[in-house]
């Protein structure tokens, strides 16, 4: 289980991550395994709308079990598929790299999702965080 702590944990290290490799603001946001907000967090400089973006990210890895990563290279094999899947989430997934599985004893027990740069820089924030409270990461 994700505690407040460790969504805490997880913002705070994918921000410092992000300065560090110079990535324009961030958003940062943590799900637990049933794809509800623990936690968010929006840089200054990040626009509004990137809740959204960053929710649906994770939303998207939670509720399929699999990263970003892997759910666009399936909208790119099967984009019907993922299409599909999208309408029965509501059009609450956003399958690009950014949303992260987070990991404990080979179980999915959460999921987040950054947005603000690249896909693949913002999986890389995301994992960092992921990774410094203590879980593994599946990006």
């Amino acid at each position: 289980m994700i505690t407040h702590d460790n969504a805490r944990t997880m913002i705070a290290t994918a921000l410092s991550k992000g300065r560090e490799l110079e990535l324009k603001p961030l958003s940062v946001v943590v799900l637990d395994a049933g794809g509800h907000v623990l936690a968010f967090e929006r840089e200054d400089g990040a626009a509004p709308g990137r809740f959204e973006i960053a929710r649906g990210k994770a939303y998207g890895a939670v509720m399929l079990g699999m990263p970003g990563s892997a759910q666009m290279a399936r909208a790119e094999t099967q984009a019907y598929f993922m299409a599909a899947v999208n309408g029965a989430y509501g059009g609450k997934v956003i399958p690009v790299p950014g949303g992260v599985l987070v990991m404990a004893d080979g179980a999915v027990v959460g999921a987040v999702g950054v947005t603000g740069d690249t896909s693949d820089n913002d999986a890389v924030a995301a994992v960092a965080g992921v990774e410094a409270a203590g879980f593994a990461a599946q990006a």
